[in-house]
């Protein structure tokens, strides 16, 4: 049943639609709103921040809620078909090439890094600058961690449900350490590994790298990962792991349900099959709380939680971490074994910064800016794209998953932008079998420039050019 607060933004919405409110307007105040629809003052407070989340409404300290005009919209992507056998992994030539110099040149819409403006730079700086004064405990290995980043880790790991000791966790060269680690704790090469389709590129590199077979697995838009496909996929075959990002995942930025999340976490633990649980976006949701992770419905230890700071801080630092559940003893070792310990001055550096509150500040703000990043960008790939085009609809994170009409190559409009000096990811990427021809993911957090807007005009022209040939 549809909670009243919903129902409220519902007739506020209708009528910035209808345009009883105006772009720019500001709307009339919580009691005044109160008072005309017989609710209370806190559930029209509710439906403001709801609208919020839609890009219908902006706050101004101290001014009230002023409208946004409601952005060009466009259909969420359809779900893929379900795969019927598993394949080997080969993606890394493409891979490299996002990642080149002259990408760097480039307008950056392939790659899902932040733009340095989206970044804490300087408090990162100062606390940098603090843990560099710590002497020959910033020098020295800290393996499985320093004490103090851990102990961080499983604090704010608490708040989200998940009860873990600072002992049961490791530090890790960014997130992309973390899977490798995890799936060479838990399979063999040669070992069939389900995913959620469209997966990240970086999952599948992992699983090239380790030697696995992937089988995927559909992925709505908007629910996340088909508990029926992976079902039907174990049913029929030997599944060794699976990996999933449950919180605004790449590319297609769904995010799965308490309920969900608890059905697949129970679904795997009957079968004996470990989830390898990427939260890298979790807290970049944006509005309400910080979603839970899957991790937090584990009762076994058969998850295995892998997140960094990559997204948030800086990619640079490349730290991130592991919580792998019953699986600690094979993580550590191939830790040990693999590089023996993370960079000990970030890590304390990072502590730091998370026990002095700096991260849950700088967080308030970087999720509203990638909200309306998302949601500009969005808006520019309705109005801009050929008809028929298609976009996600994120509700956290900072890509775009773009559908393109049927006979329209992604790879082709690929090529065509980097020859523009645009670089895109196309959708052939994310798939080991090439179903996402027609497709490209976007990478919005980007400050809004007329060099983005201009470039995103070029990407549907160039669309269109490709769906008329």
């Amino acid at each position: 049943m549809e909670t009243l607060y919903h129902q409220v933004a519902d007739q506020v919405e209708t009528l910035i639609r209808d345009g009883v409110f105006r772009d720019g307007e500001r709307l009339p105040g919580v009691r005044v709103l109160s008072r005309q629809l017989g609710v209370s003052v806190a559930t029209v407070l509710q439906a403001h921040q709801t609208l919020e989340g839609r890009g219908l409404l902006e706050p101004r300290e101290r001014s009230g809620y002023f409208v946004r005009r409601p952005p060009v919209d466009a259909p969420e992507p359809a779900m893929s078909a379900q795969d019927v056998r598993p394949v080997p992994v080969t993606l890394r030539d493409m891979a490299m090439d996002l990642c080149s110099d002259e990408e760097k040149r480039m307008v950056p819409l392939a790659t899902a890094v932040p733009h340095p403006d989206y970044l804490p730079i300087r408090q990162i700086q100062q606390a940098s600058i603090w843990a560099a004064r710590r002497g020959l405990e910033s020098l020295d290995y800290a393996f499985p961690g320093k004490s103090a980043f851990r102990r961080q880790i499983a604090q704010r790991m608490a708040a989200l449900g998940v009860a873990v000791s600072p002992d049961e966790i490791l530090a890790t060269n960014g997130a992309q350490e973390a899977i490798i680690m995890a799936l060479r704790a838990v399979t063999s090469p040669g070992d069939i590994v389900a995913v959620e389709s469209p997966s990240f590129p970086g999952i599948l590199q992992a699983l090239e790298v380790v030697g696995l077979k992937v089988i995927e697995i559909p992925a709505h838009p908007a629910e996340g990962l088909s508990l029926e496909g992976l079902q039907l996929a174990m049913d029929q075959w030997p599944i060794r792991a699976c990996v999933a990002v449950t919180n605004h995942s790449n590319p297609m930025g769904m995010r799965l349900s308490d309920e969900h999340k608890q059905r697949l976490v129970s679904l795997l633990e009957d079968a004996g099959v470990p989830l390898i649980e990427d939260d890298i976006y979790g807290d970049l949701a944006h509005s309400g709380e910080r979603p839970r992770p899957a991790k937090s419905f584990d009762r076994t230890g058969n998850v295995i939680y892998c997140s960094s700071f990559s997204k948030t801080i800086s990619p640079g630092l490349r730290l991130g971490w592991i919580a792998p559940g019953r699986h600690f003893p094979a993580v550590r070792q191939q830790k040990y074994f693999t590089n023996l310990a993370t960079a000990t001055l970030p890590q304390i550096a990072v502590a730091h910064f998370l026990e002095q509150g700096g991260y849950d500040r700088y967080l308030r703000g970087a999720r509203r800016t990638y909200r309306e990043s998302v949601e500009r960008l969005r808006s520019a790939v309705a109005r801009y794209f050929p008809a028929g085009t298609a976009v996600s609809r994120p509700s956290g994170g900072f890509v775009l998953w773009v559908q393109l009409p049927a006979n329209c190559s992604g790879t082709q409009v690929y090529r065509l932008a980097r020859e523009r000096g645009i670089n895109v990811a196309p959708g052939i990427m994310f798939s080991t079998t090439g179903k996402y021809e027609n497709c490209l993911r976007l990478n919005a957090a980007n400050p809004w420039t007329p060099r983005i807007e201009e470039a995103v005009r070029t990407l549907g022209e160039l669309s269109a050019a490709v769906l008329s040939d």
